[in-house]
C-alpha cells in the first residue's frame, strides 16, 4: 500500500524533479522508521493474535534460504553432468 502511494505521487513528476522527490525516502531515519513500523504491524497482526502464521513464515523462509544456499552447487553439478554426457556422446 505504501508503494502505491509513492507511485501515485511520482506519476506527474518530471525526470529532473525525480531525485528531489525520492531523496527523503532513502534517508537512514526514514528506513529505520519504516522497518519499525513494519515490525509493529507484523507483531499486531500475528503475534498478539496467537496466530500460527509466524511458524509457517519461519519454515518457508528456512526452506527458501536452504534452497538458495544449495543452488550454486546444484548448478555446478548439473553443468558437470552435462559436460560428462557430451564427452561420452562423442
Amino acid at each position: 500500500m505504501a508503494m502505491r502511494g509513492l507511485i501515485n505521487e511520482l506519476r506527474g513528476v518530471k525526470v529532473k524533479e525525480l531525485p528531489e522527490k525520492l531523496k527523503p525516502y532513502f534517508t537512514l531515519n526514514f528506513i529505520k522508521e519504516s522497518i519499525a513500523k513494519g515490525i509493529d504491524n507484523y507483531h499486531a497482526k500475528y503475534i498478539v493474535t496467537s496466530s500460527p502464521q509466524p511458524l509457517f513464515h519461519v519454515c518457508y523462509g528456512g526452506m527458501i534460504f536452504s534452497y538458495l544456499v544449495a543452488l550454486p552447487e546444484e548448478r555446478r553439478h548439473l553443468a558437470h553432468q552435462e559436460e560428462h554426457a557430451a564427452a561420452a556422446a562423442h
